[in-house]
């Protein structure tokens, strides 16, 4: 039985079995010039010895290299099999994970970073666990201190009059597609791949977030808008740009 979020098992939709190659179906993403610009711009919002809250910490991806920066990372993620593959790693077991749902799990101590990254806003597929995200967000952190969203932008320009699925991966082995409802910002992406003659299809749920929504979220949680770029390496936010890296800053009246 599904869960308010979507959740069907203990491990929501990651599970032993993506949890198993995660990271060999995200390879492009674990590339250094993905990550490095990522951590740099992470590090220098944390500074020297500061302490980040990641949000959905997976496998480690972004915490381990943060962590061998100098940063204090404590993570938080709902799935024990995607923390297993992080504390079998170099340097994983000397990072801190509290298992739970991340829009609204308390860990002990103020930080000066909290940020969930690579669309992970999107896997709490109401309006309502988005808002607590960024309530739990702010209730961590010190005045000043920063909430960072990566997080692409709604493609709704590539939906024709009539047409709800977009795809994202066309290939000899995979299919992927997302199929939208304008009318929830729900949005499902389907994974449809095809090994030794066997075809296999998954779904997952998300909630597709706009810009000026996420900086209203900000501010019904005492943060205000301090930055907004199109990528880690700062360029420009405009008209066409497909993901976004926001900054909130923890004002002092909250």
């Amino acid at each position: 039985m599904a869960d308010e979020n979507g959740y069907v098992d203990g491990d929501g939709y990651s599970g032993e079995a993506v949890a198993a190659g995660y990271d060999a179906s995200s390879a492009e993403m674990f590339a250094p010039r993905v990550v490095g610009p990522a951590v740099e711009f992470l590090a220098g919002l944390a500074g020297d010895g500061g302490r980040a809250l990641e949000l959905g910490v997976g496998t480690g991806r972004i915490a381990l290299p943060l962590a061998g920066r100098g940063v204090r990372v404590h993570g938080v993620d709902l799935s024990r099999a995607m923390v297993e593959r992080l504390r079998a790693k170099p340097g994983g077991a000397a990072v801190p994970v509290t298992i739970g749902d991340f829009a609204t799990t308390r860990v002990p101590g103020a930080f000066d970073l909290a940020y969930p990254v690579f669309n992970t806003i999107m896997n709490l597929t109401s309006q309502d666990a988005q808002v607590d995200c960024f309530r739990t967000a702010a209730a961590h952190l010190d005045p000043g201190g920063c909430f960072v969203v990566e997080v692409g932008v709604p493609e709704l320009r590539r939906l024709p009059p009539g047409q709800e699925a977009v795809p994202f991966q066309v290939d000899g082995r995979r299919l992927g597609f997302d199929v939208y409802d304008v009318a929830t910002q729900s949005v499902s992406s389907h994974h449809v791949e095809v090994a030794d003659g066997r075809g296999a299809c998954r779904a997952i749920p998300f909630r597709y977030v706009w810009p000026a929504e996420l900086d209203l979220m900000a501010r019904l949680a005492g943060m205000r808008l301090r930055e907004r770029w199109s990528d880690w390496e700062r360029s420009a936010f405009t008209g066409e740009s497909r993901q976004h890296v926001s900054v909130w800053e923890k004002t002092g009246m909250w």
